[in-house]
This record gives structure tokens, sequence and C-alpha cells, in this order.
């Protein structure tokens, strides 16, 4: 196991009601209701979450590696996260893909990029050998 030597950021948040419930972050930036996947009720639910925080961390990993080849990032780059949550011998698991999207780009450079992003960015970093991570270049 990797150890942080140096922490930049610390995520705070406090969640009641499980996932019928609510989270709040320290800062007060993030108020959510949370609801069951699938369900009808309103608010989101952590797959969502995982889904939207891995997506922004790897356009960022992306960005960083860009930037190290001297590469101008597509204004309009995307990442269409999904995120099953599953069952299998009677436990709950996650799987994963993430399509990547970057206009203007040639095959070969957009590839490049995120095998570099999906080695560096700290989700793609934690899952790595747990879950099962499809990704895929538009």
């Amino acid at each position: 196991m990797t150890t942080i030597d140096k922490v930049l950021y610390t995520a705070k948040t406090h969640v009641t009601g499980g996932r019928d419930g609510f989270a709040r972050s320290s800062d007060e930036q993030l108020i959510i209701r949370l609801s069951p996947p699938g369900s009808n009720h309103a608010g989101t639910n952590p797959e969502q979450l995982f889904a939207a925080g891995w997506s922004a961390c790897f356009i960022g990993a992306m960005s960083h590696a860009a930037v190290k080849r001297g590469i101008k990032m597509p204004a309009d780059t995307a990442v269409d996260a999904e995120v099953d949550l599953g069952m299998t011998n009677g436990g709950y698991l996650l799987q994963a893909r993430l399509r990547v999207t970057l206009p203007g780009l040639d095959g070969e450079t957009a590839r490049s990029l995120v095998s570099e992003a999906h080695q560096n960015c700290p989700y793609s970093k934690a899952t790595r050998g747990n879950i099962n991570v499809e990704i895929s270049v538009a």
C-alpha cells in the first residue's frame, strides 16, 4: 500500500440516513438528498457521485498529461461514466465503464492521453485490481 507524503486536500462530509438520507460537506458547497439507486425517490446516489467524481478527476489527469506533452486539450473534452452496482456470491460489487471523448485529437494521441490518465488518476489507482473497469475512446 502506498502512503501519502503530503496531503493536498481533505474532503469532509456528514451523512445521515444512508442511501435514503442527506449528505453535506463541511464547507456546505455540497448539500444533497440521497436516494437508493433505481428508486423514484428525489436525490442522487453514491454510484452517481462516484461516477461524477471519477470523470472530473480523469479529465484533470488527461489535462495534466496533455500539458506535459504540449498538447492543447479540446474544450469539449468529456467523460461519460457508468458505474454498476451488482451482486456476486451474495455480496455487493461495483464495476465501471468510462467513455472518453477528445474531439479533434487523432486516435493515437487520444489513446495515449487516456492511458497516462488511467495510470495517474487517483480514482483509477483506487479501483485498479479491485473492480472491473473498461475504458474506451470515442
